[in-house]
């Protein structure tokens, strides 16, 4: 038997591992199925917009750890494709802030069911508890990542709760 760290490392080495592979799956799932699909950062844009209400760029690129270059040629993509709207700030602030139009939230909604839908059969044979610890496990990956990064994504649940840890 190893020594605890040697353990710790390759636990860790498979988890990087799977979820390198879990992106491939995602990425894949993405761009070559569908062409018509948003790509991945529009996804993400609108999802968080989405989930947030209208955001500035400012608060984009802070949201996101990004440099507001790169948000701007993400959020001018969206404007051109006719997804996402400049608006009066609704709370009378002065920058203009981005909102989702009717077809971003069709296009958004659309591309949320397709992801559903894959993942409805990647789990088809898994009992309904197997399902919900992956999704606790994954909240709470996520949300420790979060607060290590000091950037929180905001959640529709309406308890806010945590997810509980797997036993």
């Amino acid at each position: 038997m190893g020594r605890p760290k040697e353990r710790g490392g390759a636990v860790l080495e498979k988890l990087e591992r799977e979820l390198m592979l879990l992106s491939r799956h995602q990425v894949l799932a993405r761009r070559e199925r569908d062409p018509e699909r948003l790509e991945r950062s529009a996804y993400v844009l609108l999802s968080r917009i989405d989930t947030q209400g209208p955001m500035s760029i400012g608060q984009l690129s802070e949201a996101f750890g990004l440099d507001t270059s790169t948000v701007n040629r993400q959020t001018a993509a969206l404007l051109r494709c006719g997804l996402a709207e400049r608006v009066p700030d609704p709370d009378g602030g002065m920058a203009r802030k981005l909102r989702i139009t009717e077809e971003g939230g069709r296009r958004l909604a659309e591309d949320r069911g397709v992801n559903q839908s894959c993942l409805a059969r990647v789990v088809a044979n898994w009992s309904p508890e197997e399902v919900r610890q992956l999704e606790d496990a994954l909240v709470r990956l996520n949300r420790s990542a979060e607060a290590l990064e000091g950037r929180h994504w905001p959640r529709t649940e309406e308890d806010g709760a945590p997810a509980t840890p797997a036993p």
